[in-house]
Order: C-alpha cells, then structure tokens, then sequence
C-alpha cells in the first residue's frame, strides 16, 4: 500500500481535470527512451504547510517579543497626533495596526526565530485537558505556511536595511490609515497618513535619490496585511498570556496614563 502524500496531486485533479489528465497521460507512457519518473520531482508538500508549528527557543524569543510589543505601545502613546484622535479611534486604529507595527518591531531590532513541529499530545493529557483542548483547537494554530510567509517579510525588509527614520515614518504610515472602518475623524487621519509618507519618502530620497527604494518599501510593507493578529498572537504571546485576550491587555497598555 502506498502510504506516500496525495494532497498535491488530488489538489491539480480537482482546479484542473484537463491538465491532470495530460500530466497523467505522460506519466503513465513514462517517457521509454530516459525512463523519467515524474513522481520523483520534488515539491513542497501541502501536508507540510499544513502542519503546526511552535517556537524552537520560546523562553528566550517570547521574551524578545514581548519587549518589542512593549516598544510597539509605547510608541503609539509617544505620538501627540495620536492622542488627539477620540478614544473609539484610537481603539480601532490598534486593533486594525498593532500585528503590523509588531512585525516592524521584529524586523528593526533583528528578532529571528525558528519553529518546529508541534508535540502531539498523550493521551492521559487530552483526557485531563479536555476542555482546554477544545479552547485551542477554536484558535487559529501557527502552521508552516503562515510562518513562513512572516519570516520572508522579515526578510525582505532586513534587505532593505532601513534607517531608524524610515522605519519611524513606515510606522506612522502604518497607524494613521483612514480605511479603517467606523473612524469619526476620518479625514484628519488621512491627512497624518499623507505627513507620514511624505516624511518617509524625503528620508528616503537622502538615503537613495530617485523613487526605486521608496516603491520597494511601500511593496514590502504592503505584505505586512497578509500576516494575520491570530498567527502573531498564538506564535509568540500565548505561551505568556494564558488564556488571557491580548487586544485587551494592548488596550490597558494603551490608556494606562
């Protein structure tokens, strides 16, 4: 019996018949004159993707997180346009910003982390923690693809080697967005947005003339919306907090004068 992985080959079957059975045809015929065996080809199984993952050093990188998190308020509290906007904006402007200015945070003071495969449980543990295992499994687990979508991030902007500067406008840029839904003062975060990038863009012109260096940082931190709050929170703050919410806990950071 063939216990090898299928999810790739019953992933093609199902968006493309025409193709799968072109692909199957040529296998099957197995191509006489070299013998080629299509199946040996590798690919990045989606198995693997799909496997949870949890950090490799978490004392030591939770730890790390939580003092960038910690920088990441601080700096919201720090900025005076900010505490101008009503309370119920500044809420929704963290909510909607928080994960983003965290993945910056990583990416400035140079946090890597590497994950493995999350333990399976025994038995005796699932029957004792029934309950709590149901909690869990309601979360959004870290898997293979979400964290490797985060590290290729941090990649690409540890590429661009930003200055503090650039980093500081990215991250003004980043809170003052006016899509954010329900904001009373739209309009006035829309304009800090514009002061934001503007700043940004004549730090950038000293560092790089010309428009290649700006564009290539709006791209890169237009892939921080693709990576969500859940895998952020689960990945470095859940062995910390418990079962504690988080947004809440940003919230008390947040306006405790």
């Amino acid at each position: 019996m063939d216990n090898g992985c299928h999810c790739s080959a019953s992933s093609d079957r199902l968006s493309n018949p025409i193709l799968y059975n072109i692909l199957s045809q040529m296998e099957n015929s197995k191509a006489v004159d070299n013998n080629f065996n299509y199946n040996s080809v590798p690919h990045r199984c989606n198995c693997e993707l799909r496997q949870t993952v949890c950090l490799k050093r978490p004392v030591e990188i939770c730890k790390d997180a939580s003092a960038v998190l910690v920088k990441t308020v601080h700096f919201m509290k720090n900025l005076p346009a900010f505490n101008q906007l009503p309370s119920n904006d500044q809420f929704s402007l963290l909510k909607s910003c928080w994960a983003p200015l965290f993945i910056l945070g990583l990416a400035q003071e140079h946090v890597d982390f590497e994950v493995t495969d999350t333990p399976a449980d025994s038995m005796l543990k699932k029957i004792l923690l029934n309950r709590q295992e149901k909690l869990d499994t309601e979360r959004e687990q870290p898997t293979m693809a979400g964290v490797s979508k985060l590290k290729s991030c941090l990649k690409k902007f540890w590429s661009l080697d930003l200055s503090p500067k650039e980093y500081a406008y990215l991250k003004g840029t980043t809170i003052f967005n006016p899509d954010v839904p329900d904001l009373k003062a739209a309009l006035f975060v829309e304009g800090l947005q514009q002061e934001a990038q503007h700043a940004l863009s004549e730090v950038v012109q000293l560092i790089q003339p010309g428009q290649e260096r700006f564009a290539r940082i709006l791209l890169t931190a237009s892939l921080l919306q693709s990576i969500t709050p859940s895998l952020i929170t689960e990945l470095f703050f859940r062995p910390v907090i418990g079962q504690a919410n988080l947004l809440e806990l940003l919230v008390d950071m947040l306006f405790c004068r």
